[in-house]
């Protein structure tokens, strides 16, 4: 954990800590592979949707002790489980595992944010990942991947409310090294959990 995380940017803080997960992420996921095979790609869709769902459940108990916190970052705007589950719909497939990891409790707003850099950092490369798959031929004319880009037009202005969010709770006295460590935690939770699905498996 690093032991400054109270005194320099948060963010950029959040970023350099988790850089070594964030890759390893991506590089199992493979996503990005030009040779995505459609059964791959409802692979990791189902594993990301049982992770989605555990990662939210966790937040939903956040956001029902702490309605104001989790209005201020508009949580109920940012769910994605059932965008998952709808894309999978669209590829003719099942939901995938029926359950997802046991992840840490929410604890706090602290760690709610730190756990949110990590779901809502997703929805930056995801853009590419989304035009990437709209590529794809496996996939045919007639499917669109639409959780890897939730907001749409609008991602660089949720993702700008998250930040601000976060520099605002960390600059009103909340704790920066628990949000690093509730990222860091998140991050690692979803390494693990994708781990069965990587390209070299």
């Amino acid at each position: 954990m690093p032991r400054d995380a109270g005194r320099a940017d948060v963010l950029t803080v959040l970023r350099s800590a988790t850089a070594g997960e964030h890759e390893q992420v991506e590089s199992t996921l493979g996503l990005m592979d030009p040779e995505l095979s459609r059964d791959r790609l409802v692979c990791v869709l189902g594993r990301l949707h049982a992770f989605w769902r555990s990662a939210e459940a966790g937040l939903d108990d956040w956001a029902r002790r702490e309605p104001a916190d989790a209005a201020s970052v508009t949580w109920s705007r940012r769910r994605r489980a059932h965008l998952f589950a709808r894309d999978l719909a669209a590829l003719d497939a099942g939901d995938g595992p029926a359950a997802g990891p046991r992840l840490p409790a929410v604890e706090d707003t602290d760690q709610a944010l730190g756990r949110l850099y990590v779901l809502e950092g997703s929805t930056l490369g995801g853009t590419f990942i989304s035009r990437h798959l709209a590529d794809l031929p496996t996939l045919g004319p007639d499917v669109r991947v639409g959780a890897f880009s939730p907001y749409g037009t609008e991602t660089g202005a949720m993702w700008h409310a998250y930040r601000r969010a976060v520099r605002r709770r960390v600059a009103a006295g909340g704790d920066a090294d628990r949000l690093v460590g509730a990222a860091r935690d998140t991050f690692a939770a979803l390494a693990a959990w994708c781990a069965p699905v990587a390209v070299d498996a």
